[in-house]
């Protein structure tokens, strides 16, 4: 595994001058970010900014602040102008719904683009000489952006949640994309806890040929099973390895709850792939890298990161 932390960003997501991008991420300082999704702006909290602010005006006139309890305040969203309830976002033609929520979250991560980039891309490579349908899983698949590009390149996607409102976000994003033939593609969206799915996809023999993983640091599933990242990776980790084929195309594994660097991510993912064919010790023909998902900030071009991941991938003989 090479031991280098790479940056993994989308360079698409900057506005040019034109501000044809949906997604902005204006500056950052004083452990706050601005940001502008679609037609609004907001400022959420980023505690790693320990720098002070670069833009001035941009930061009051703003639509709505999320306030966390560190900031001795009520935690919550406090909208300074009404907004919708939920508006129409898009990357790359893939479009999806964006609302502010509890969680401070607005419905998707915009510094997962150079995933959602690497998904598509890699599909439709392998769909060039594939014989078989390419079978995407979407773990803790939250609002599904990353199944539907998934579901553009050609494969066939399950998308699993614990939440059940979070799988009718799902849902709905899936129907926006008609433009695109997307809504009738087979995507197969179910709640569920993510360690009793796999377990069950084990017994039955289903498998699959590429994962993406998102676990929360704290969580309950349908019947109320308890998740913790500290104590449930690295069984859920073993449980992934049970459904994979024996070539797949790809895994990915990001974190916002593990504090640790990215390393530890990428030897837990090195470590599950060992036994694979590709392994990286000599053929090399599989890859593991991990690193920082980042966002490019607009005011100082400065590439900022906001989680951990790693991503395990074949490469091209």
């Amino acid at each position: 595994m090479k031991t280098g932390i790479k940056l993994f960003y989308s360079k698409d997501w900057p506005s040019s001058s034109a501000g044809k991008t949906d997604y902005e991420l204006l500056d950052t300082g004083e452990r706050e970010k601005l940001e502008r999704f679609g037609k609004y702006t907001f400022v959420r909290p980023y505690e790693d900014a320990v720098w002070a602010k670069t833009l001035k005006k941009e930061w009051k006139q703003i639509d709505g602040k999320f306030w966390s309890s560190k900031q001795g305040a009520k935690a919550g969203w406090k909208m300074e102008n009404k907004i919708e309830p939920k508006w129409e976002m898009s990357y790359k033609d893939i479009k999806f719904l964006a609302s502010p929520t509890s969680f401070r979250h607005l419905g998707f991560f915009p510094e997962q683009a150079s995933h959602w980039d690497f998904i598509e891309e890699k599909i439709k490579e392998a769909k060039k000489t594939s014989q078989k349908p390419i079978k995407f899983l979407n773990l803790f698949g939250y609002t599904g952006v990353a199944s539907l590009f998934a579901l553009r390149a050609g494969a066939e996607v399950t998308h699993v949640d614990a939440s059940k409102q979070t799988l009718k976000w799902a849902k709905e994003n899936q129907q926006l994309n008609s433009h695109l033939g997307l809504e009738n593609l087979p995507m197969r969206v179910l709640e569920d806890d993510a360690i009793k799915f796999l377990e069950r996809e084990e017994k039955r023999g289903n498998k699959y040929d590429a994962i993406i993983m998102d676990p929360p640091k704290f969580g309950r599933g349908p019947k109320g099973e308890i998740w913790k990242i500290e104590e449930m990776l690295p069984k859920l980790l073993l449980q992934v390895k049970k459904v994979l084929n024996d070539k797949p195309l790809f895994i990915i594994l990001t974190s916002y709850a593990i504090d640790s660097s990215s390393l530890s991510l990428g030897y837990a993912l090195e470590d599950m792939m060992k036994d694979f064919e590709g392994s990286t010790e000599s053929g090399k023909t599989a890859m593991t890298e991990q690193g920082e998902l980042c966002v490019l900030e607009k005011s100082n071009n400065r590439i900022i990161p906001l989680a951990n991941t790693a991503v395990w991938e074949t490469l091209e003989k």
